[in-house]
């Protein structure tokens, strides 16, 4: 294979397409099929508007941009590494941060609840001071929080130091310094003790049996922060445990938890979970009250 066989992003999209799929990569850190993260990947790479595909196909390009992409395509289809880590760059919906394998790839069904800040459950958004995001990863989340909910102020907190120094460069790139606080601590053992009115959580939730069959792609991420034990609810018990101490009488708790409610359910249905309406369906995101909790 020679650079002069390609000359346009057309060529190296229908390659890319075909290289993927021969590859039999697994699509499930943005991208939910090889053309899309074939096409995301291109326009990266050549520095071109990620909404725009359509007006460049046909653009002739420069032996050094052909081989740049080609690079890119066989990094994901040899070493099938997620595709944001190979930009540095993950998106939820509309906001855009910095990833690196330090950290997951976010991808969250809370953060379709965000924009809509949490209603009906949250009945004054302006009312809201004190948010407690738990496994925070790149600080998506408490990004997110923090721009929907404006009075408010949000610690951040992770057991990864590394981690947390990907999520310290998504708070500067937001310009949330004092607003979006990261604190090292497991789960709430470094967590100051006040009272929040919210506590968020995507925590590791993958059961071992799914631990041992996870596509490679998900072998890149640091797997700390996706083990979640036997039933995938080790995290999750302890979450629930300690979060009544800190929240207010109105809080609430939101956790996620993927594919897991069977488990969850099994877990904690004795508290009685409302489980939550996401693009997936409603067996997602659970949340609980301060009154439940405190039963």
């Amino acid at each position: 294979m020679t650079t002069t066989q390609f000359t346009t992003p057309r060529d190296l999209l229908r390659y890319a397409v075909s290289r993927f799929n021969d590859a039999k990569l697994f699509f499930g850190h943005g991208s939910a099929e090889a053309f899309d993260e074939a096409a995301y990947l291109i326009l990266h790479t050549l520095k071109l508007p990620l909404d725009k595909l359509e007006p460049f196909l046909d653009a002739r390009l420069l032996s050094g941009e052909v081989l740049q992409v080609l690079a890119v395509i066989e990094r994901r289809a040899v070493d099938r590494v997620p595709a944001a880590y190979i930009t540095n760059q993950a998106w939820l919906g509309t906001y855009a941060f910095y990833v690196d394998e330090r950290v997951l790839v976010p991808r969250s069904f809370i953060a379709e609840l965000v924009p809509e800040r949490f209603s009906p459950w949250v009945i004054d958004p302006d009312a809201v001071e004190n948010i407690l995001e738990l496994c925070t990863g790149s600080g998506c989340l408490a990004i997110m929080m923090a721009d929907a909910f404006q009075n408010s102020l949000v610690d951040a907190v992770d057991i990864s130091l590394d981690a947390l120094a990907v999520a310290e460069h998504n708070i500067r790139d937001y310009k949330l310094e004092g607003r979006v606080n990261p604190i090292a601590s497991d789960l709430y053992q470094n967590v100051p003790f006040k009272k929040y009115d919210l506590i968020v959580t995507n925590p590791p939730y993958v059961n071992s049996d799914s631990m041992s069959q996870l596509p490679q792609e998900y072998l890149c991420e640091p797997q700390i922060a996706l083990d979640g034990g036997a039933d995938g609810m080790d995290l999750v018990r302890k979450i629930i445990d300690g979060a009544a101490d800190y929240l207010t009488p109105e809080g609430i708790l939101m956790v996620e938890i993927g594919n897991e409610r069977e488990y969850a359910e099994a877990a904690f249905g004795h508290l009685g979970l409302t489980w939550l309406t996401t693009s997936a369906g409603d067996d997602m995101v659970f949340l609980l009250t301060a009154e439940q909790l405190k039963k």
